[in-house]
This record gives C-alpha cells, structure tokens and sequence, in this order.
C-alpha cells in the first residue's frame, strides 16, 4: 500500500480553499492533515473535498479559532479525543489507517514571552508536550505511529533563519527546545525532512507576513512536522519528503506551506 501524506496550516480551511484545491490538483494526496481550520464542524467545506475525492473526512472544530481536520482518500477508523489541551481547545485528533495510528495536532503557539509563571499561555503549550510524553510513555511502542502537523517549535539551529537571535523568540527558546528533544526521545521518532534535507541545509514550513517577500527575507521557521515512530519505520519502504516551499508565494497564501511524506507499508 503506497501512501502520500501532507500536513498543513491553512489559516482558515474556508478562506484559503482556492489553494488548497490548486495544491491537491498539482500534487498526489491520499491524507490531507489540517490545522487551523478556524471553523465549527457543521461550517467545514465538506463537498469541496468531496468534489476532490477526499470522501471520509474527520474533523475537530472550534467556533472561530484552531481546529483541526484529516480529509482522506482512503477510510480510516476515527480515534478517541487524545487528552492533550488541558483547555479543551479543537487541536488534537487521532485515525487509524492499516492498522497504522495518525495523530493530527495544533500545538499552541505559546504567546511572545517564554516564561511559564508569568504567562500562561508558554505553560500551556510546554503542558500539552508534558501530557504527550507521559501518554507516550504509556502507549504500546510496538504499534506504529505517525504524528504530523504544526507542532509549533523549531527545534534544531537549521530549522531557523537565525539560531542565536531566535533563542529569545517565542518556538525556538531553549525550553521549548528541550521540551521538542524530550518528547522527541519519548517516541524515538523518525524525522524524514531531515534525512530530505540534511543539515546544514536551513528549511522552513512557515514565513511571517510581515515580509513583503517571503523570500528576498527568508527569515522562516520549520515549525510543521511529520514523525515516524520506530513501529511504523519497521513497516515502511521507499521513504520521501518534501516541503512545498513555492505555495508561500501563491495569491492569498497561510502564512505555513504543505510537508509532504510518502511511502509504502
């Protein structure tokens, strides 16, 4: 069975739906991993996937903010809620493909100040990486298990446009580095874009608007992930990856750009 998988922040599913369309034309998808959807389940293009043939549809929606969703051509199970967001929040979901466990999630940001007493929403964030940990910890490692999606930290010195001035940013702060290296070491996870791109090759899944050109300034960050559990690695073959980098520069584009995997189980 071949499998190409993406994940993506689209900022709003319903805005950025035009590229979205031209990007599953252009590019060969089984599973379409979503977040920041920005919508309620009932609000969710659900025919425009369809129309696309991406018929079994999952989605974990939120009025307004977050939100995630995994539109699939083939059928998958639906998972449990996995209990991560100590504040409820639309930012995790879980399916089951040939007997291979996908988790989609929308890690908090964390807010502009790295210190966890003083603002709540870096405990936040450090909080639902102490929680995946420990359920990690917990779970079967003999089963396999992809995780995917904008995990919110660019963990290594070539996943950021300046290591040294981004060490006192918010997603690359020596806390959430160790957090990533923690959780990192709980999974023994497989990260594919590194072998894809071997350091010291920068690569980047997100660009600020604040850049008229994205990039002449090339000030990124690698903030979207998709892991590989030793499980799953066991089962694989013909390993790709591949950052879809050129969609930044579309008309109206999320500020984050597609991570692609593929291969055969």
């Amino acid at each position: 069975m071949r499998l190409s998988f993406a994940t993506w922040n689209v900022n709003s599913v319903r805005l950025r739906m035009p590229q979205i369309q031209a990007f599953l034309a252009q590019t060969e998808i089984d599973i379409l991993c979503l977040q920041e959807i920005k919508c309620q389940e009932h609000e969710f293009p659900y025919d425009a996937f369809r129309a696309l043939g991406f018929e079994h549809i999952h989605v974990a929606g939120q009025k307004g903010w977050h939100g995630v969703a995994i539109v699939s051509k083939v059928p998958f199970e639906s998972g449990d809620l996995l209990p991560f967001c100590r504040r409820g929040e639309a930012r995790a979901q879980a399916i089951r493909v040939d007997n291979v466990d996908i988790w989609n999630f929308y890690i908090p940001a964390g807010g502009d100040v790295p210190d966890r007493t003083t603002n709540d929403k870096f405990d936040h964030k450090l909080e639902f990486y102490e929680r995946l940990c420990t359920h990690l910890a917990q779970r079967n490692r003999d089963h396999p298990l992809l995780i995917c999606g904008d995990l919110n930290i660019a963990p290594g010195e070539f996943d950021v446009w300046s290591h040294r001035q981004m060490l006192r940013v918010v997603s690359h702060t020596p806390l959430e580095i160790e957090a990533f290296g923690n959780f990192m070491a709980c999974g023994d996870f497989h990260d594919p874009f590194r072998v894809a791109y071997p350091e010291p090759q920068k690569i980047f899944t997100w660009w600020s608007y604040r850049a008229s050109d994205y990039r002449a300034s090339n000030r990124g960050l690698r903030l979207d992930h998709v892991l590989l559990n030793p499980a799953l690695m066991a089962r694989v073959a013909n390993l790709t990856a591949k950052i879809h980098d050129d969609v930044r520069g579309w008309t109206q584009p999320s500020d984050h750009v597609p991570a692609q995997v593929t291969f055969e189980i």
